[in-house]
């Protein structure tokens, strides 16, 4: 796909048509739609919402997608679940974990997910889902959907082509996919996968306000590239997965229901690539809030609230003067969930590998290791260009509770604790 196969802007109202006079002009619901076409609203929000946050799109689809017989249960992937999460215990401890590995065998998207963790209620509208995936093959005839979430899709390695109802999303390594709430979509790989998704079970991502900064900064939303129509028309056996109520269920369809043929609206799936992020930091002194590097926000209904910060950690150059300059001590009211998609956490020198994650939850102490301390502290403080890394954060304000998966994976670190041991005793004069 090239350029022109996106249309630029986030939230933006779109219309585009994959044949040319579909799309009705003048009106949603004609009494016949263009060449037998079926018309179907797609809403991402309630209807009363406001309208600045009301998210909505108009399908003109070749079927309707009522047309499906009844979901079975689907027993394929018992490992991907849905808050709340109520397993015992829940501890406080810092934990760390290793790449999950890559998969082996035969894995497609679907059946490569496994939740890591989560919080809040999807069925109350609340909470995020953490899930890692590895997969290695691309799904053939069956598409997925969630009703529990809207999904951030986040690749470590090795890129996604993702089919939607609504045109085709191509995501590589330092890039991200939105795809909302309900969406039907097939992900093709052209080699083995790893990345991390982030379910969003609350209000629907934006971009976060800018305050004093102004009208500009952090990621722009012309950067955002939504695709245009496509659609499928092809009569095959297709397996349908859908997630709901935290269990996967199942129905199969004569045909691909990727038939969307035009469409309208705001409800719609986008990509960001990272790089595109206007990182804003002190040029004075002190390390500002990690809040300054926020992507995407999910707020709750108190302002200024996250359900669900995405925060990145990208190359930036670092001036403060008399300043300690990698991320500070904390103890912090929001969890912190992290993964890291390429180089080096400039927090930790070493053990936090790209395609590894770290969960630091409510009020308990993390920062810097020992070996990463000791160096900001002794630096020379001249300007210096933090490259070749890119993490990330899900912080949330409710805990985040890891799942028996991830509580008992081989990847999880036993030592973790021990990257804060050592430091030496502050001398007092005396």
């Amino acid at each position: 796909m090239s350029n022109s196969d996106y249309m630029t802007g986030f939230g933006n109202e779109f219309a585009t048509e994959a044949v040319e006079g579909t799309l009705p002009q003048g009106r949603n619901s004609p009494q016949r739609p263009a060449f037998g076409l079926y018309t179907e609203q797609f809403s991402g929000t309630a209807f009363t919402a406001p309208r600045d946050h009301n998210r909505r799109s108009w399908f003109y689809r070749m079927r309707p997608s009522a047309g499906h017989g009844r979901f079975e249960h689907y027993d394929g992937n018992p490992k991907l679940l849905t808050a709340p999460i109520t397993h015992e215990p829940f501890e406080p401890n810092r934990l760390r974990w290793d790449p999950l590995p890559l998969a082996s065998g035969d894995v497609d998207w679907v059946d490569g997910l496994v939740t890591w963790a989560g919080n809040g209620d999807a069925n109350a509208g609340s909470g995020i889902g953490i899930h890692l995936y590895a997969a290695n093959r691309s799904m053939e005839d069956r598409v997925f959907f969630t009703a529990d979430g809207e999904l951030l899709i986040v690749p470590q390695q090795g890129a996604l082509r993702i089919v939607t109802e609504m045109g085709v999303l191509e995501l590589a390594p330092n890039g991200i996919g939105v795809v909302p709430r309900g969406l039907r979509f097939r992900v093709e790989l052209d080699g083995p996968a790893r990345g991390y998704v982030c379910e969003n079970y609350g209000a629907p991502f934006r971009l976060p306000d800018l305050g004093p900064i102004g009208a500009n900064g952090l990621a722009n939303p012309r950067d955002f590239e939504t695709p245009v129509a496509a659609y499928e028309d092809v009569d095959c056996d297709t397996e349908v997965i859908q997630k709901f109520g935290g269990r996967l269920w199942r129905t199969m369809l004569g045909h691909s229901p990727l038939d969307v043929v035009a469409w309208h609206g705001n409800n719609a799936p986008c990509r960001y690539d990272l790089s595109r992020f206007n990182t804003i930091g002190s040029i004075s002194f002190d390390h500002p809030d990690p809040s300054i590097f926020t992507v995407l926000t999910s707020q709750t209904d108190t302002p200024g609230i996250a359900n669900c910060d995405f925060v990145i950690f990208p190359p930036r150059w670092l001036v403060g003067e008399d300043t300690f300059r990698p991320p500070w001590f904390h103890r912090n009211v929001m969890s912190e969930f992290m993964g890291l998609i390429h180089g080096a956490y400039d927090a930790k020198s070493g053990g936090f590998a790209p395609g590894g994650a770290s969960l630091h939850n409510r009020m308990n102490a993390h920062g810097p290791d020992k070996a990463s301390t000791e160096a900001a502290m002794a630096a020379k403080l001249e300007p210096k260009k933090v490259d070749e890394t890119m993490a990330f954060m899900f912080e949330s304000v409710a805990p985040i509770r890891p799942t028996q998966a991830a509580m008992t994976n081989e990847t999880l670190q036993q030592n973790y604790d021990d990257c804060w041991g050592g430091f030496e005793k502050a001398q007092l004069p005396e």
